[in-house]
């Protein structure tokens, strides 16, 4: 699949801004199975300094400042890309990998080397997902036991999330805690997405949270409305000896040619889309607009 993608990201200040510093995480990852063919970001007003690099975790970040003052900033990222998940080793066509058990793989992350001391990173706290409760433990031990396939047990953790929590937009923010995210058991899907990596992790495995879009399909006969599709979140596993497997819980489904992959971190804190600071007074107003559709 080809996509053309834009988001933007729209901020309306009341009283204006004198000054902001902002870091943007839009840039899709080129990667195996993903091809990043065209990317330009557009920034109003112009930002006085701008700079690209690489974060900690491999994800290219902007950071841009805006020294004037503005009552508006708009942000759009513009993206062609191509997708072929067939390229990318399919954990169904790994018997070995399907067959590693918790027990296993505990032993198996015990080594020492370059690779795994990178891999550990995500078996530890992060800033969103600072404390595993029993009651996440207890959640997740209903799916991972000692003897089990950890594949299976991820793929049964996945459907567990999309069968028992509800998709609601109006529950949550992005400072709403795990912890009561699993006793609503309501969110959206970075919500479910960091439920799923706090219950990987309470069992001593690696899982990362994973920022992009998902293509959305209007109902037969209609016409696709521009800027409705969103950004999306899910999660990924690590398997010793295969890598990292991803699971879609909002949808229950393991990713393909429909999911775009811009980021991995720890949680949703290690990779907003826009992220600043300002200097100003009074509220502002933030509109975000999201569209990706097959390349002609």
């Amino acid at each position: 699949m080809i996509y053309q993608l834009s988001h933007t990201t729209s901020y309306n200040y009341q009283s204006g801004v004198t000054f902001c510093h902002n870091i943007a995480t839009l840039k899709p990852k080129h990667m195996l199975g993903q091809t990043l063919v065209e990317y330009n970001l557009e920034i109003s007003p112009k930002p006085t300094e701008i700079s690209d690099k690489l974060d900690f975790f491999g994800n290219t970040v902007t950071r841009f400042s805006i020294q004037k003052y503005h009552k508006k900033l708009k942000v759009t990222a513009h993206s062609k890309i191509i997708r072929d998940s067939s390229l990318v080793p399919d954990i169904y066509d790994n018997f070995d990998g399907q067959r590693i058990t918790l027990n296993q793989a505990v032993i198996a992350l015990k080594q020492i080397n370059p690779e795994l001391l990178d891999i550990k990173q995500f078996v530890l706290e992060s800033i969103l997902i600072a404390k595993i409760t029993p009651e996440i433990k207890a959640y997740a031990e209903v799916s991972f036991k000692p003897n089990r396939s950890i594949f299976e047990a991820a793929y049964e953790l996945m459907q567990r999330i999309y069968n028992e929590f509800e998709f609601n937009t109006k529950v949550t923010n992005v400072a709403t805690p795990i912890h009561d995210v699993i006793k609503e058991k309501k969110g959206v899907c970075q919500d479910f997405a960091q439920i799923a990596i706090a219950c990987v992790r309470s069992v001593g495995l690696p899982a990362r949270y994973v920022s992009g879009y998902i293509e959305t399909l209007p109902p037969p006969g209609k016409v696709k409305l521009i800027g409705t599709d969103a950004s999306h979140a899910w999660f990924s596993v690590y398997i010793p000896n295969f890598g990292w497997v991803d699971f879609d819980p909002t949808n229950n489904q393991i990713p393909k040619n429909q999911h775009i992959v811009v980021s991995y971190g720890r949680d949703y804190y290690d990779v907003p889309p826009l992220k600043g600071v300002i200097y100003s007074t009074g509220k502002n107003k933030m509109k975000v607009a999201v569209d990706i559709r097959p390349a002609l």
